[in-house]
This record gives C-alpha cells, structure tokens and sequence, in this order.
C-alpha cells in the first residue's frame, strides 16, 4: 500500500505556482486576484477559505474576502456576486459552499461569469468540460485527475467506480474518467442512495473514489485487493481529545481498507489539500486568460 499523499503534492504544485508568480511580477504582469464570499459562520466553511486564502499569500496571489452574516438577504449576495463580476482586478471568485438553506444557490453559483468561476461549477463550464473544451473543471475532480497524474497511476482501461452523483464531486468526476484522456478512458460506473448491489458493484473497482458523504461507509469487504482508493469524504465527527474538538472522517475506514490497496488517500491529508490547490491553479489560469472561448 502506498499513500496518495494530497499535501505533500500540494506543497509541490505550490511551489510551481510561485515561480510562476514571480516570473509574471518581474516581467510586470497581472498579479492573481482570487477573491471569495462566505455567508455565516460554519466552521468548516471558515477553514476551507482560511485555508485558501493562506495559500493565495504563499503563491503571491492577491486575495479578498467579502463576509457576511446569516441576516443578509438573497438580494444583496446576487449583488456581492455581481459587484465581483464587474471588479475589473478580480480575476476569479469562489462562493464558499454550501449556503444557508434559505439561499437558492443554483441562482446564485449561475450568476459567476463563466470566466471567473474558477470553482467550475457555472453550467457554461460544466457543458464545456463534457465536450472535451477550455473550461474551469470543478476543483476536488480537478485535484484528484493531478493525485493520478503526477503517480503515474494507469487509468487506461480500468473499470471506475464513483460513489456518490453530487455536480461537485461525483458527476464532473465520472465524466471526467470516461474522456479518452490520461487520466481517464476508463469505464465508469456512478453509485447512488437508489443503486442495489454497490458491494458487488464496488468489488469489481479498479479505481474507487468514495464521495458519498457517509463517514467509514466504505469497509473492506467493498473494496477488491490492488485497487486504488481515493477518499472524497470529510465528515467532522466529535472527539474530546483533541483540540479542536473534533476530527475528520473520510467516507473509508482508512484502518480496514488500506491493507488491501495499491493506493490509497488519508484523511486529512489528501484530496482536501488538492481541492484548495486546483483553485489557485484554475485562477492563474484565469489570470493568464489561457480560457479565452466564452461569449460575454
């Protein structure tokens, strides 16, 4: 068993992108602007764009937060929203997921331009992807394709098995692993809360990513050995011991599982990390204007 190790590939793939940076300051460039809006105060949404936001400091990314409390109108977010559209600086700008339930977040993720939606998930980049064409894809499908590549992990030919249909995760990444590219041109097959047999369905992966969002779902006997697990999930479950108060749990018991793969991500430590990553390279992207083909 080896270990698919999302942090130390990110701490690389940082690098790289700094050089980059530096290269694009010295020669008077446009420095990336990533900006981001989080409404309210759930605790893992507040990690996740601390997180980001830290690493847009490292890269040498100009970065900005717009925040607001629960008590703001769906309204004024479609303002905030349009307000970055129109901010001329802002290369690329995420809306912290998920909303608060009484926000419709389809309107509001459908408002991002298309050019700046460096999360991938607006409809314009979603179509684009399927087609094989320029676009933002969804940042976790994003960093798990780069876990698979820079492993020279052979995708060719190999039954995929997702579990879990979500636009964010599961969706893009079936579509993703189908495309006669490397990684992909596999045979996949998506599991859901309506599939029958997903024991016998998951013992036939050669690839297995779990992102159905149940924490240790996934136990040994769905998994056939030699293959390759990639675990989506990141359920905060309570623990007195540590400081925090709590700990992430992946979709896999990672203590059962592991044994029997070739690779196999932890949690945390593995596709969290490639989620932030991909971000600030889809907004370098967006920055050097490298996806020029949108009708605005």
């Amino acid at each position: 068993m080896q270990l698919l190790d999302g942090k130390s590939l990110a701490n690389i793939l940082l690098e790289e992108i700094k050089a980059e940076v530096e290269v694009i300051k010295i020669s008077g460039g446009k420095i990336p602007h990533l900006a981001a809006v989080l409404v309210g105060n759930d605790g893992g949404s507040e990690t996740y764009v601390a997180s980001k936001m830290k690493n847009c400091e490292t890269a040498g990314f100009k970065s900005s937060l717009k925040r607001f409390d629960l008590s703001i109108s769906e309204s004024q977010l479609l303002q905030a929203v349009n307000e970055l559209n129109e901010d001329d600086d802002v290369d690329g700008f995420i809306v912290q997921l998920p909303l608060p339930k009484h926000f419709n977040s389809d309107k509001v993720l459908e408002l991002i331009r298309p050019e700046k939606d460096v999360d991938g998930f607006h409809p314009v980049n979603i179509g684009r992807m399927t087609q094989g064409l320029p676009a933002y894809i969804p940042a976790t499908p994003f960093g798990i394709l780069k876990l698979l590549e820079r492993n020279k992990i052979e995708t060719s030919g190999k039954h995929c098995v997702i579990l879990g249909r979500s636009n964010i995760v599961g969706t893009p990444m079936g579509i993703l692993m189908s495309r006669n590219t490397y990684p992909g041109n596999c045979t996949v097959t998506v599991c859901h809360s309506a599939t029958k047999n997903i024991k016998e369905i998951s013992l036939q992966a050669d690839i297995l990513i779990a992102a159905i969002g149940k924490p240790g779902f996934v136990s040994a006997d769905l998994v056939k050995d030699g293959a390759v697990v990639i675990d989506v999930g990141t359920t905060r479950i309570a623990d007195d011991s540590k400081k925090s108060g709590f700990r992430l749990q992946g979709d896999v018991k990672f203590d059962e599982v592991s044994p029997k793969c070739s690779w196999i991500t932890p949690v945390p430590g593995g596709v969290g990390p490639m989620t932030v990553i991909s971000l600030l390279m889809n907004t370098l992207k967006a920055a050097k204007k490298e996806i020029y083909l949108f009708n605005n």
